[in-house]
């Protein structure tokens, strides 16, 4: 599986943060990681320059084995925060999906 890493002009995309952020990643998707053939993670500052609370935003695209791209997002104030955050909720709903599908069958 693969987890590819984006970031704005505002975040220094650095190796160090790649890797922070990666771990997160695994970790905060946990056993639903093994159906993904690939994570993509979107991190923004969304006010630059000027600061201000919950203004990281951090979106996880998580692309699961025969099913449509899934994405779960959440802003907070630092960007592992904001990782932590998006991966817990991106669980969640693949989860829920994979449940989904493995009812109907």
């Amino acid at each position: 599986m693969q987890i590819k890493i984006n970031t704005d002009r505002h975040i220094q995309g650095d190796e160090r943060l790649k890797e922070v952020v990666r771990a997160i990643v695994e970790q905060g998707l946990g056993h639903t990681l093994a159906r993904l053939t690939r994570a993509e993670v979107h991190l923004q500052d969304e006010n630059g320059q000027k600061g201000g609370a919950d203004d990281i935003r951090c979106m996880i695209e998580g692309r699961p084995q025969g099913m449509d791209p899934l994405a779960a997002t959440h802003n907070d104030a630092n960007v592992e925060a904001a990782a932590r955050g998006a991966a817990r909720k991106l669980r969640a709903l693949l989860e829920t999906e994979f449940g989904k599908v493995d009812r109907k069958r």
